[in-house]
């Protein structure tokens, strides 16, 4: 069988779809910038449970796991259109799932272009090299963010896209279209995920649960924005995984039920398909800091702030199409998810809880 392409594998996700699809016995090549929007520190650490040391990597070197003889890793930006075309040409990949991006709704804002190199011009790279060099399925990652002002709940990849409201959710919706663009003109099956506030063990820093949990920890305040009147779909990485790799062997087919007269947003008369990857169980901000305070036993001092430019107050995916075609169904509650991120957490910065 064709090996299996992540972008990203050294993120949050990528790192934790490349340890189950290693585990279950597939060829996989991972790449990654390395970059340093978050402290790249944990993503050496997460290549090292990977059995890959990117301490002696030059840019585009081909690195071999020390734990899995199946994986393979390479240094490269998405923005370098040679260094990746001359990746697929030497890899004859089957899948291509594409999870490299610059992530972040705040950060869009202060940093624009390391949106557009990363978001646009890389994945317009990562097209074209599947043009070029067709896997049999590109999935790829999109974000609930995409939804902007649409204020119907739940969220469903029926319902329209047209009102983004940062940054970041422009690009995810250009890669959509893109993607779309790629099915239509030269037959590629593409399928767009849009994922719902993924946590967990090996979490960004950046995230909220990560953020929340070192300020209690260290007796500093957090931030809460919109008054604590936020409600977030969060989705524990696990079940983000596994919606994945449901994905991964279902290559899109054209919509035999294509009407251009009754646009459905969520399919086409090309390969094409659109999915949320979520929890379906909204739950409110203050509640989910609550389950951190009694999983650390500890208080959190709470400064509570308007909401920000370019956060959305509520998200609730449906998921009643990727239940639909691949029998998906998240299993992790919250209280259940924090647990073993915290876990984690103590365990990886050796911290000493006192209780």
């Amino acid at each position: 069988m064709a090996g299996i392409l992540i972008t990203g594998a050294a993120g949050f996700i990528g790192f934790h779809l490349a340890s189950r699809l290693l585990k279950e016995g597939f060829s996989v090549t991972g790449i990654d910038n390395l970059n340093n929007y978050y402290d790249p520190s944990i993503k050496r650490d997460r290549l090292a449970c990977l059995g890959i040391d990117v301490d002696t990597s030059a840019e585009g070197q081909r690195l071999t796991s020390s734990v899995y003889p199946g994986f393979s890793f390479y240094k490269i930006c998405l923005e370098d259109q040679g260094a990746m075309e001359d990746l697929f040409r030497k890899g004859g990949f089957g899948t291509v799932v594409h999870l490299a991006a610059q992530a972040g709704v705040r950060y869009s804002l202060e940093n624009p272009n390391a949106y557009i190199n990363s978001n646009i011009t890389g994945f317009m790279h990562l097209t074209e090299c599947c043009r070029k060099y067709p896997p049999r399925h590109l999935v790829y990652a999109s974000s609930s963010s995409v939804y902007g002002l649409n204020g119907t709940l739940p969220l469903s990849v029926n319902q329209g896209i047209a009102h983004p409201i940062s940054i970041y959710a422009a690009t995810k919706k250009s890669n959509e279209l893109f993607a779309h663009t790629y099915s239509h003109l030269f037959g590629l099956p593409t399928t767009g995920l849009r994922f719902f506030t993924v946590y967990g063990p090996w979490g960004r820093p950046d995230m909220a649960l990560f953020l929340f949990a070192k300020a209690i920890l260290e007796d500093r305040p957090i931030d809460v924005y919109n008054h604590g009147e936020m409600w977030r779909d969060f989705t524990y990485i696990d079940d983000i995984i596994e919606g994945i790799c449901r994905v991964i062997p279902k290559p899109p087919l054209p919509d035999p039920a294509w009407d251009d007269k009754e646009v459905n947003p969520a399919t086409s008369s090309a390969p094409y398909k659109i999915y949320n990857i979520g929890n379906n169980s909204p739950v409110n901000l203050m509640s989910f800091i609550k389950a951190i305070e009694e999983k650390l036993n500890k208080k959190a001092t709470v400064n509570l702030l308007p909401i920000q430019p370019g956060d959305v107050p509520h998200t609730y995916s449906d998921i009643s199409e990727l239940t639909r075609d691949t029998g998906y169904l998240p299993k992790t509650d919250i209280y259940s998810g924090i647990s073993q991120f915290v876990d984690w957490y103590l365990e990886y910065y050796r911290i000493i809880k006192n209780n």
